[in-house]
């Protein structure tokens, strides 16, 4: 097991090196939110990825997520303003921890290149073991077969076996409330890896912890990220409507900051 270093083990110079930038794990489908997915266009916003179809509503017309059985208009119009504004746009597929058929995984993620052009694809439920290594490299390299230079998140929403760092772009290695994460910790194996290969996604950040839990990120050597005040209280969806301060959140990770 890898030995587990509290928060800021890797030193204030190595986690300033580059500001953070949002992974925005989905919002509401965009006939609900269009507010929520117009902020994401704003030059002074700046997103990592953004992914589509994730999500209790299901952003593109398909009630457990996913991309559906035929193109959704209203998604449809939201991609095409994400691409105008170069913003990378993932499609939601969920692994199921490894048990998803190989072959329904690639048949969503090809109606998400059809229909949306997605730039790459966001895999929830990523297993996080070593037995599962082998199905899930195959997973990956189906995806890039698909589109040769897709950008693959693996969502597992804790830190896998470091075998799984090599498999894709970036990993969601956090992802849950903010009373969890202020006394998490990480393997030392992570600081090997340069920021940009981590991603936090955390929700249930009160406003007055928000500096705290921005400096927990960079301590932890994630260089991208997703903070709400939003909860999953009576299993409500923290993802799904914007933080209540979005602006203030923008002001502190905006381009060229990175305290």
């Amino acid at each position: 097991m890898s030995h587990l270093s509290p928060s800021g083990h890797r030193g204030a110079a190595r986690a300033a090196a580059r500001p953070l930038r949002f992974g925005v794990p989905g919002f509401a489908h965009p006939l609900l939110a269009p507010a929520e997915w117009g902020e994401l266009v704003r030059p002074d916003v700046p997103v990592d990825w953004v992914v589509f179809g994730a999500g209790a509503l299901g952003e593109c017309g398909k009630a457990s997520g996913g991309p559906g059985t035929r193109p959704d208009p209203h998604c449809l119009a939201a991609a095409g303003r994400l691409r105008e504004a170069g913003v990378r746009v993932l499609g939601h597929l969920d692994a199921g921890f490894g048990e998803r058929p190989f072959a329904e995984l690639l048949s969503e993620a090809q109606r998400y290149l059809n229909w949306y052009k997605v730039d790459g694809f966001s895999v929830d439920a990523a297993p996080t073991d070593p037995a599962a290594l082998p199905g899930t490299r195959r997973t990956v390299a189906g995806l890039r077969t698909l589109l040769e230079r897709a950008y693959v998140v693996l969502q597992h929403g804790t830190h896998p076996c470091p075998a799984y760092a090599g498999l894709a772009d970036q990993l969601v290695t956090f992802r849950g409330p903010w009373s969890a994460y202020r006394h998490s910790q990480v393997p030392d194996w992570t600081a090997a890896h340069p920021p940009e290969r981590f991603c936090h996604l955390v929700h249930g950040v009160p406003r007055q912890h928000l500096a705290e839990a921005l400096r927990t990120a960079r301590g932890q050597g994630a260089g991208t990220v997703y903070l709400t005040d939003r909860s999953d209280q009576d299993e409500a969806d923290p993802w799904e409507v914007m933080p209540g301060y979005w602006d203030e959140l923008v002001s502190r990770i905006g381009p060229g900051v990175s305290e």
